[in-house]
C-alpha cells in the first residue's frame, strides 16, 4: 500500500465504476431501470467502505442516497 492510499481502495474504485455505469444507464436506457439496482449496490459499497475508513460523513450521504434509491422503486 502506497503512502497516500487509504486501506479499501480497490474496494471503493470499484463501487465508483458501478456509479458510473449506473448514471449511464439511467441516462441512456432508463426504460430498463437496472440503473436503481446499481445505484443501490454502489451506494451501499460506499457505505461499507465508510465504515471501513471510520469516514461518517461517506456513510450518511451514501446511506442517505441508498434510501432515496429504495424509495424511488417503492413508489
Amino acid at each position: 500500500m502506497n503512502q497516500n492510499e487509504k486501506p479499501y481502495q480497490s474496494l471503493a474504485w470499484i463501487a465508483t465504476g458501478i456509479l458510473i455505469i449506473a448514471a449511464s444507464l439511467a441516462s441512456f436506457v432508463p426504460e430498463l431501470e437496472y440503473h436503481h439496482w446499481a445505484f443501490i449496490s454502489a451506494n451501499t459499497i460506499w457505505i461499507v467502505v465508510g465504515l471501513l475508513w471510520k469516514e461518517q460523513t461517506v456513510v450518511v450521504l451514501n446511506t442517505g442516497l441508498t434510501l432515496i434509491y429504495i424509495l424511488g422503486l417503492i413508489i
